[in-house]
């Protein structure tokens, strides 16, 4: 008889040894002969040298499995015992997996060039209106590979615009004050990561979030850097983040251009370097319209309705602008008036 003891490590052990710990007793009745205890992170095994090699292997290919897939059932644990592929093994072109076991993957043509332009180029801009996937789709992509080992690091970034005049009469201290700027990014790496472990890549800066001024005098190596909401970023802001880029990091830019919050006499950052370094060797620039939209069907709609109001008020400001004032048309046409009267006396 031998003991050994196994640690849980990178995941959560509620998801583990499942609810009223379902998962567990499912294991101890596929090994009656050892003796199995868990408390904590810790499973302390009992047993035959031969049984334990065997549930030593078994148990990290179900770790491994709760690691990408963030869930397991029951009927996954049977597979892997049984030398089976699980349900999950079978999904194709899956970047990560939400919290309760969703695959993330692309769900349109352009979200899939985004994706194939991530492993291709360093540098990504994805351009779009609301609701089309760019930071979800970018974020996971990030935590893709962070748990694939090819960055070291996430860090998230976006302008507090709104924070301008308003941040010192927040409560609290300089990250409550920017935090409810940066909630969509929190929400999105909830989706994906458990929450202690969440928690615990925060407080290690494994994972970072910070608003974009916070970024100058940085060199970003080894990470995935995420600057979202680039279209109110003016073109010093931008040109200072896109030079923060170091070795073995790959950068993805996300704005929508019908959500500018900057001030209309402001020139607009992300337009210009669109227009600098769109056909720069190494970065891809992806636009997304309304067709990638994937959240309610009433945001598609919402989005031709606000698109076509803007080209009818467009249209309008174009005619306003092309039409002479009426003080104008009436000396114009005065003048009209004396010219042909001129040219009759020539002829009499």
């Amino acid at each position: 008889m031998i003991e050994k003891h196994i640690f849980l490590e990178d995941i959560d052990p509620v998801v583990f040894y499942g609810v009223n710990n379902s998962h567990l007793q499912m294991i101890k009745s596929l090994f009656p002969k050892l003796r199995i205890a868990a408390r904590d992170n810790v499973i302390r095994i009992l047993g035959d040298e031969e049984d334990m090699a065997k549930i030593e292997e078994d148990l990290a290919s179900i770790q491994r499995h709760v690691l990408k897939y963030n869930s397991i059932s029951d009927e996954d644990i049977l597979d892997i015992v049984k030398g089976r592929k699980t349900k999950a093994e079978g999904v194709k072109d899956v970047l990560v997996y939400s919290v309760s076991g969703r695959p993330i993957k692309s769900r349109s043509g352009n979200q899939q060039k985004l994706v194939d332009a991530f492993s291709k180029n360093d540098m990504i801009f994805a351009v779009g209106p609301a609701g089309t996937g760019k930071t979800y789709l970018s974020i996971a992509l990030a935590v893709k590979a962070l748990k694939e080992k090819t960055a070291k690091k996430i860090i998230l970034s976006r302008p507090a615009v709104e924070a301008g005049e308003k941040l010192g009469f927040l409560p609290g201290d300089m990250k409550d004050k920017i935090d409810p700027y940066l909630q969509p990014l929190y929400d999105a790496l909830e989706d994906m990561i458990p929450a202690v472990k969440l928690q615990d890549m925060m407080e290690k800066h494994v994972i970072q979030i910070a608003p974009l001024a916070f970024m100058r005098g940085r060199t970003l190596s080894d990470a995935v850097v995420i600057l979202d909401e680039a279209q109110n970023t003016t073109p010093q802001q931008i040109r200072m983040f896109l030079t923060r880029m170091g070795w073995n990091t790959k950068m993805i830019i996300t704005g929508d251009m019908t959500q500018i919050d900057l001030p209309k006499e402001q020139k607009n950052g992300l337009k210009e370097a669109l227009h600098i370094l769109g056909k720069v060797e190494g970065i891809s620039v992806i636009n997304l319209s309304q067709k990638d939209i994937v959240r309610h069907k009433l945001v598609t709609r919402i989005v031709n309705a606000y698109d076509a109001f803007d080209k009818v008020k467009d249209q309008e400001r174009e005619e306003r602008r092309q039409k002479p004032p009426k003080g104008r048309r009436n000396q114009n046409l005065e003048e009209e008036y004396t010219i042909l009267e001129n040219s009759d006396n020539d002829f009499n």
